[in-house]
């Protein structure tokens, strides 16, 4: 069920990213909400480059950007500036999840409003994270609501293309799923500040969102496989892209960089890879 805690190994908090430089992209009355940009190698203000910005996960609680640094060096060296950014959670702020997804949304929105000076296209903007991380980056392109009030409601907040990593994409019942218990689900609820089905990505998908490609472990217990499952159903149906690539015998957060050997990290990173590649986002590696 979703009981969603944090991550073993959790990196600390606040992160320590080298080779990134900092600016924030929200002020709030009471924070500021940075974004560690990590440049491709000659990056310039007069290039268009794609981006991806990655969101931690930590069950809307806690959790740190610094958890994604792997695949943001990762990518800055492949051509793309990437982006990990915080956002408000309950053990720091006292925030609930919907608070995350307005985070979230001007995340995306900050990145387009600035993409001339970032040197970023503004058209070819990703969304990524993991298990709470993953449900904001899937929120930004499929929910309606929860929008943030920084301002510049006129640019989209929607990403160009989503990574998720054993995200939350049901926070709803789903009527004739055999995981459904509607106790844990009105326990969740207290977690979201919102109505369940306002928050929950599967409930939203609707043709026209954007090409996306989900990681998940296939024995988590955590965020069930059976709800990615689903949404990737629903996304095939409403005439999306998306592609679900689980991973036998593997449970929650199994693709952090530190967890086991790091196998699983380098498959979905090379995975990763190979879908932006496909978009044509990214240039083919040279063969080996």
């Amino acid at each position: 069920m979703l009981t969603l805690p944090g991550e073993a190994q959790k990196p600390a908090y606040p992160p320590e990213m080298p080779g990134s430089r900092t600016e924030v992209y929200l002020a709030t009355e009471t924070t500021e909400l940075n974004a560690w940009i990590f440049d491709p190698p000659g990056h310039s203000s007069d290039d268009a480059r794609p981006a991806i910005v990655f969101f931690f996960g930590g069950g809307w609680n806690g959790g740190s950007p610094g958890q994604f640094k792997p695949q943001a060096t990762y990518l800055a060296k492949r051509g793309m500036v990437t982006f990990a950014v915080d956002y408000r959670v309950r053990s720091r702020q006292g925030t609930l999840a919907n608070v995350a997804v307005s985070d979230a949304k001007a995340a995306i929105r900050w990145v387009r409003i600035n993409a001339d000076r970032l040197g970023v296209d503004p058209n070819r903007i990703a969304a990524s994270g993991g298990s709470a991380g993953g449900h904001l980056a899937a929120a930004t392109a499929t929910l309606p609501g929860h929008d943030d009030s920084s301002g510049g409601s006129e640019v989209s907040s929607g990403p160009n293309a989503l990574v998720l990593f054993n995200p939350v994409l049901v926070t709803a019942p789903v009527p004739g799923l055999p995981y459904q218990n509607l106790e844990k689900f009105q326990k969740l609820e207290t977690r979201l500040g919102a109505d369940p089905q306002s928050m929950s990505p599967y409930h939203h998908v609707r043709a026209g969102l954007p090409p996306t490609i989900i990681f998940h472990g296939e024995e988590d217990k955590t965020v069930p496989y059976r709800t990615a499952e689903e949404f990737t159903d629903a996304m095939k149906s409403a005439g999306n892209q998306c592609e679900l690539v689980g991973y036998p015998g593997e449970g929650h957060g199994f693709f952090n960089a530190r967890r086991g050997d790091g196998s699983a990290y380098r498959d979905t990173t090379a995975r990763m890879d190979e879908f932006l590649v496909t978009l044509g986002w990214l240039e083919p590696r040279p063969s080996s």
